[in-house]
């Protein structure tokens, strides 16, 4: 069985925001679903956190290195990918279409062999992750109404990222925290997220000790991005003296780039994501690498449905995954898969044992936000 076609379809028309300084808009095409096609017609789904211009760029150098190629080996195909386009990939939007055929090289194999990507990774070591709910912060008022809504539609792990935290001064930092602890109260784990990534970022080493010395003081789970992302020395020493976890990485691409970061301990908590950092096979590798050096894997995921389930079969084939980002609300999770996922009782997220990633896309939903 080997691979014929390779199909990508865009996602725009209800892009959510980002907090960037330069702010997406609902038309911004930011995701990209990939569908590998076997020469059987099976069909394996991935997604790629890149626009569908960038991607069918790099499909287009791609392309004669995947055709024909075996679709029950994803491993050693997206790493040949990745070896062959060193001189014109080697990270960035290369390595993210690189992401999104892996996921969907992994997700044909698991069909045609007819066995859950999570058994195909290794073995499942969790049948369910807790979801965190990802929200940008807001105004006081605004951000209490968004944190309660998210309480309602059943989360017990909330992320907050990215404007106004960070940007005006310490004493509003940390109005904004306490009034997300007054929202939800005492038994909703927080997390907050500074955007270090974010262009022209001010702070630096010191800014982050004291926010998260403030952070401390409300029982925040991990702080996240508290630097720019290739401050390796300052994340380092961060690491060292932060009373909260310190996490990142998700802007990093290829398990190289994460070695330093781990092999120094910058980070409590690691980061890659899923739909940029070279895929399934990738961000395993680093899980298992985070976890010689007793550091716990967290998958970054600003995603799609698509994505959410990559990442929540990856959280079932590592030891070190606790939690699972989840984008809410967004019709890009919510509306294109036929069987949306359901935040239980508890507060978690059930992993498919159904074969490949264990979705089914809404080809009218593609359709609708297609480009």
């Amino acid at each position: 069985m080997k691979i014929a076609e390779i199909r990508l379809t865009g996602l725009a028309g209800v892009t959510v925001e980002g907090g960037w300084a330069a702010e997406l808009t609902p038309d911004d095409n930011l995701h990209t679903i990939v569908e590998i096609v076997s020469d059987d017609g099976h069909i394996g789904v991935g997604s790629a956190m890149t626009s569908r211009a960038l991607v069918a760029g790099a499909v287009q150098l791609l392309r004669p290195l995947l055709i024909g190629e075996r679709v029950d080996e994803p491993a050693r195909v997206s790493e040949k990918l990745r070896q062959h386009t060193f001189w014109q990939g080697r990270g960035g939007a290369v390595e993210h279409a690189i992401s999104g055929i892996d996921i969907a090289l992994w997700d044909l194999f698991g069909k045609v062999v007819h066995q859950p990507v999570a058994r195909l990774l290794g073995g499942v070591y969790r049948h369910r992750v807790k979801p965190y709910g990802s929200l940008l912060f807001d105004e006081p008022e605004p951000l209490r109404a968004k944190l309660r809504e998210a309480v309602g539609r059943g989360f017990r792990a909330i992320k907050l990222g990215w404007r106004p935290f960070g940007r005006r001064d310490s004493r509003f930092d940390e109005l904004l925290i306490q009034t997300a602890r007054d929202a939800v109260g005492p038994d909703v784990e927080l997390m907050v997220d500074a955007g270090g990534s974010d262009a022209w970022w001010p702070h630096g080493y010191k800014w982050a000790l004291r926010t998260a010395q403030m952070l401390a003081a409300y029982g925040i789970v991990w702080f996240e991005e508290a630097l720019p992302p290739d401050d390796l020395a300052g994340f380092v020493e961060l690491r060292r003296h932060s009373p909260v976890p310190i996490s990142g990485g998700e802007v990093l691409t290829r398990r190289q780039s994460f070695w330093p970061f781990l092999q120094q301990h910058a980070f409590d908590i690691v980061q890659p994501d899923t739909t940029k950092c070279g895929g399934l096979t990738e961000a395993w590798r680093i899980g298992w690498m985070a976890y010689e050096h007793n550091i716990q894997l967290v998958p970054h995921g600003w995603n799609t449905a698509v994505g959410l389930a990559a990442d929540l079969h990856l959280c079932a084939a590592l030891p070190v995954a606790r939690y699972v980002e989840y984008l809410t609300p967004s019709p890009y999770i919510e509306e294109i898969i036929t069987e949306p996922f359901q935040v239980d009782a508890e507060g978690f997220l059930s992993i498919s044992d159904q074969p490949g990633l264990g979705i089914e896309l809404n080809r009218e939903a593609l359709k609708r936000y297609g480009c």
